[in-house]
């Protein structure tokens, strides 16, 4: 059986979905959906020589899914669209892969699970970095007890400034639920992987400082946080701590993620996309294991594909993402990345922005127990 994707927003992600989707076995994009004739344009270009075939173009979503031709569908539209587009696509019946981060707020996160409660709805929320083989690794060496008891969790990124988007959406907290949503869910998302728990509560400190200052949309300015500092403390006692700056192009690793437990430390370091590198060359990441008796550091590098690399940004993860989402549309899997888990990671990043505004610590036990409830 070929699994026929639907992608509803034809921008740069949708197109890295598009390329990776063309890597797997038994799979094709029959249609794209965007309003914006100039992406659409381009990523039906894409789609005729990724697939040999010129998939659908459609302006509007509903259109998609009445005219049908699909067996699973993929959201990567801005942020702000992904509640209305959610509603009627949860209506469908279709397994949907929905790029992070699912909703910009808790009240639509909840509309969402509240829908898929009524309708059964197949959803899978794209957390890429999960797929990362280094972030993988790393976390089945801290299941298996490499380190000990996991006691401390640290989750750096330096980076370059948000790229720029079709009307500027992802300028704005309004649009974006703001940059520790938009960007740091999925490090919030890592922290429950890895943890193997829920938080309790957070404190945040962040600013608007370098980025995107002498910019002007309709006479507003940029509010979106460059930089940031986030502690969290997990029910089972572990804390995490989240250090981002999106102004540090030139940081040889764009990712290091380190649990430091009882006996030893691990720590996966990965390389940001090659595109924007120094050199530009692809560079392969690594973990790192360090052992407190021996007071020895061992470094294993771990190699992806280079066709899988040169597929997208994010360090093959989209493709081994698609692996796994392919076998939960033929229904040989559940996903691996519920709504609820995509749910709780906006919630840690709609806390830490509440944080960050008030200067205070926020709890989060009533805000997860509010969409737990509604399971």
């Amino acid at each position: 059986m070929t699994v026929r994707y639907g992608i509803i927003g034809s921008g740069m992600m949708g197109q890295e979905h598009m390329r990776n989707i063309a890597l797997l076995d038994g799979a094709t994009v029959t249609a794209i959906a965007d309003p914006d004739p100039g992406m659409l344009a381009q990523a039906r270009r894409a789609g005729a020589e990724l697939f040999g075939t010129e998939p659908t173009a459609y302006e509007d979503w509903r259109a998609m899914l009445k005219a049908g031709g699909v067996d699973s569908l993929v959201v990567v539209s801005p942020n702000h669209t992904h509640h209305s587009i959610m509603e009627d696509l949860m209506a469908s019946g279709l397994p949907v892969l929905c790029e992070k981060p699912v909703g910009i707020s808790d009240d639509e996160c909840a509309d969402m699970l509240d829908w898929q409660r009524v309708h059964g709805s197949k959803v899978w929320v794209a957390m890429e970095y999960r797929y990362m083989p280094p972030m993988a690794k790393l976390v089945e060496d801290v299941c298996d007890g490499r380190i000990g008891q996991p006691v401390q969790l640290s989750i750096r990124e330096h980076r370059f400034p948000f790229l720029e988007k079709v009307g500027d959406w992802n300028r704005f907290n309004a649009q974006t639920g703001g940059t520790l949503v938009e960007k740091c869910c999925h490090f919030f998302d890592l922290m429950r992987l890895i943890t193997r728990a829920d938080p309790v509560r957070l404190y945040a400190s962040g600013g608007v400082d370098v980025n995107f200052l002498d910019e002007r949309y309709a006479g507003r300015t940029p509010d979106i946080l460059d930089n940031a500092f986030v502690i969290v403390d997990f029910e089972n006692g572990m804390r995490g701590s989240l250090d981002l700056c999106m102004f540090n192009e030139a940081s040889h690793w764009q990712e290091i993620v380190t649990v430091t437990g009882s006996t030893a430390s691990l720590a996966a370091v990965i390389p940001g996309p090659s595109r924007f590198s120094l050199d530009g060359k692809e560079r392969q990441s690594e973990v790192r294991y360090s052992e407190r008796a021996t007071k020895v550091e061992t470094r294993e590098v771990v190699h992806v594909d280079e066709t899988i690399l040169a597929a997208g940004d994010h360090h093959g993860s989209t493709f081994f993402q698609h692996q796994k989402f392919q076998r939960f549309v033929r229904g040989e899997q559940e996903a691996e990345v519920s709504l609820l888990d995509g749910a709780i990671a906006v919630a840690m990043g709609a806390a830490a922005e509440a944080s960050v505004r008030s200067g205070q610590a926020v709890n989060l036990t009533e805000p997860l127990a509010r969409l737990r409830d509604l399971v």
